[in-house]
């Protein structure tokens, strides 16, 4: 039951004065709350925060007044001047001065009954907005506010300026989120008072006042302590929801898989290279797991290529050696026939019986593997969501392990539960996900990197080149075909038409042709299916040299012989896309190379992302530095990716804040489990307030 405390907020917000079902829906636009389909609520108001101020302490003498600052001015108003009568065109003036000159008020489109109201000739009045000067004469079109001199302290000084959409005005959000911080109620605190002192946090209910009426604009900074107390907030909520679901699902205790190690070693003997350190040292870590009573819930990332799926293979062996069956589930059936195909070899040869079910598996072969699940004759199966629908049974499920190239959510990991008893979960992801990101997303879970890649991969040696020396980059790659090697060109995605992003790439196919003729290929995503996969092959048996391609050429693919990646306008790509595309190269024993072209002048962002490419290959600062530069909500799409966006946190700013929330809600729940004691409560508050109100069902007594 959510506490009673908090009904004011859950109110719908077409319960505020001048908010109908239109102005509501466009509310719902620029609230940060991830709606889902539920409408607003008055609370959703709240965590709607300013991005910048209008600053009206400006107050200087019309001549001083700079062009395009907002000011405010006290001004004699001397006369009106109306358009000619029938001439909508031209604006309505009012002429007013100051000691140091005269500024013309412009209006268009005006009421001269409603002007002549607000600024009677004779009077002294005080307006604000921005000035502007056309040819050294001083003007304000559409003053922001104008009140007379006597009323001048109904101006707010410090305006808070909110994102809008179109046919919401700043007024009628505004007037809507101070009804909403009027019906805030007093709660009860559900801070540690230590972190409070220590990181001077104001209230929860000072912080949104100074944030929604502040003093001044430092009041509105992402890094002052009042946003940085309510991003606090959120992080704990997320950190306490992941933790009360990493408790229940460790509470459906598993059971310890200790094999003999004979499975293990065959494999490691049938392999034709020796694992990396990384990959031993994170082998070590899930056989530590795997050994406990308690459910193992553990994220292994590794960037492509280095070696996920042969980890995967030696935990479904101990679990196997251990008397269980093992899963592993792809998002896609392309991914999980590239997993069987890897794996099926090694397992069979060392005695694992392995078979696959997706959708594609009909008749005869489905039903056998069905029933092999069943008795246990199969010890391992590879397979897409199929593995989970409810005919699917196992004689003894103990480990899934899960390939998810996109993120699904902790719904999915605990529905997965369902199958077998408590099976022990490995998930695997090749996106290399920033450490701050990992804990907000996969907070109830442990994590094991795969930094190295395999033996025998060569390093790509990446430089920058400007457009117009496209001319020597084309003769430097005809000797390199001269001498055999193979190109990828990727040409860019160009906003808002796919038209021209054909056409760039049909253009640059057109040039790169009269240089070398049949050699060159062309793939794009207008061209169906068998068009794709035709010019794929011809470049991987070498009929073609050159493959000019947008970014369709797919994360699976490989062509080993591929040496050189041109990207040309690579300062429109994000730094992750980037090294994805990077990474289609390299993986041969011949040195590789990237070429990134691009068009001057380059802004800031794209000078760092271009020389971050150039100075590393690790994915995992690649991956940091993206989210410095773009922030986490771009990051991973993680709007659509079930990864938690955030109303308020900004991982850029309050990264430091995201460790100290980890460790608070740890603690937490080591003391109270069922948050039944007096924080526990008002952490139930806290966990309602932002959403996360699924965790407090988790809870025996909730």
């Amino acid at each position: 039951m959510r506490p009673s405390i908090l009904d004011p907020l859950f109110a719908p917000i077409t319960a505020l004065d001048g908010v109908g079902p239109k102005v509501g829906g466009l509310i719902e636009k620029v609230v940060p709350a991830d709606l889902g389909d539920r409408p607003a609520r008055v609370g959703d108001l709240l965590f709607t925060l300013p991005h910048s101020v209008v600053d009206r302490r400006n107050r200087p003498a019309i001549v001083e007044a700079a062009q395009g600052a907002v000011v405010t001015l006290e001004l004699r108003v001397d006369r009106h001047q109306p358009p000619p009568r029938g001439n909508r065109s031209v604006p309505y003036r009012v002429f007013a001065h100051d000691d140091t000159g005269e500024i013309a008020l412009t209006f268009f489109h005006a009421h001269a009954a409603y002007l002549e109201k607000q600024l009677p000739v004779g009077e002294h009045v005080v307006v604000s907005g921005r000035m502007e000067w056309f040819n050294g004469r001083p003007s304000m079109v559409h003053p922001d506010h104008i009140a007379p001199l006597s009323g001048a302290d109904s101006l707010p000084l410090v305006e808070p300026v909110y994102p809008l959409t179109a046919g919401l005005s700043g007024k009628v959000l505004r007037r809507a989120i101070t009804q909403a911080l009027s019906r805030v109620p007093s709660l009860p605190d559900w801070l540690d008072p230590a972190i409070v002192r220590k990181q001077n946090f104001p209230s929860f209910a000072d912080a949104l006042q100074r944030l929604h009426e502040p003093p001044d604009p430092l009041a509105v900074s992402p890094e002052g302590s009042a946003w940085r107390r309510l991003a606090y907030d959120e992080f704990l909520a997320g950190q306490l929801s992941l933790a009360l679901t990493r408790a229940n699902v460790r509470r459906l205790s598993g059971r310890p898989l200790k094999g003999d190690g004979k499975i293990e070693d065959a494999i490691h003997e049938a392999l034709p290279y020796s694992l990396t350190g990384s990959q031993e040292f994170a082998l070590a870590e899930i056989n530590a797991d795997l050994a406990e009573p308690e459910r193992m819930l553990r994220l292994l990332q590794g960037d492509v290529g280095s070696g996920k799926t042969v980890v995967a293979l030696l935990a479904m062996a101990r679990a196997v050696e251990a008397g269980g069956q093992a899963a592993l589930m792809a998002p896609t059936e392309i991914l999980a026939r590239q997993h069987f195909a890897t794996i099926a070899p090694l397992a069979e040869r060392v005695g694992l019986r392995i078979a696959i079910l997706t959708g594609r598996e009909k008749g005869r072969e489905r039903t056998q593997t069905l029933a092999g699940l069943e008795d246990g004759s199969v010890d391992i199966v590879v397979g897409t969501h199929a593995l989970f629908q409810d005919q699917v049974k196992f004689r003894d499920l103990v480990l899934v392990v899960v390939d998810e190239q996109h993120r699904f959510g902790v719904h999915q990991r605990l529905a997965i539960t369902a199958k077998g008893n408590a099976p022990d979960m490995l998930v695997m992801t090749a996106t290399p996900i920033p450490r701050t990101l990992v804990l907000t997303a996969f907070g109830d879970m442990d994590v094991s990197r795969l930094t190295e890649k395999p033996a025998g991969r060569r390093p790509i040696k990446t430089v920058t080149l400007p457009l117009d020396r496209i001319d020597d980059l084309v003769s430097r790659i005809t000797d390199q075909i001269a001498e055999g090697q193979k190109v990828y060109w990727i040409c860019p995605l160009v906003e808002d038409s796919d038209e021209i992003k054909v056409t760039s790439a049909e253009e640059r196919f057109a040039t790169l042709k009269h240089e070398f003729g049949a050699s060159v290929g062309l793939v794009h995503g207008r061209m169906k299916g068998t068009e794709k996969d035709e010019a794929m092959r011809a470049f991987k048996e070498g009929e073609t040299k050159v493959l000019v391609a947008t970014t369709v050429i797919e994360v699976g693919v490989d062509v080993p012989d591929a040496t050189i990646m041109v990207i040309e306008h690579a300062e429109r790509f994000g730094l992750a896309q980037l090294h994805q595309l990077r990474g289609r190269v390299g993986r041969g024993d011949k040195p590789s190379s990237c070429v990134l072209l691009y068009k001057d002048p380059l802004g800031e962002t794209a000078k760092r992302r271009l020389s971050v490419m150039r100075e590393t290959e690790d994915g995992f600062l690649i991956s940091e530095e993206d989210l410095k530069l773009r922030g986490e909500g771009e990051l991973l799409g993680t709007r659509q990716s079930g990864t938690p966006g955030f109303q308020i946190a900004r991982i850029e700013f309050h990264a430091d804040l995201l460790d100290l929330a980890r460790d608070d809600a740890r603690l937490i729940l080591a003391r109270d489990p069922d948050l039944q004691g007096e924080r526990g409560q008002a952490l139930r508050v806290l966990l309602y307030l932002f959403g996360r109100d699924e965790a407090v069902r988790l809870l025996r007594a909730g």
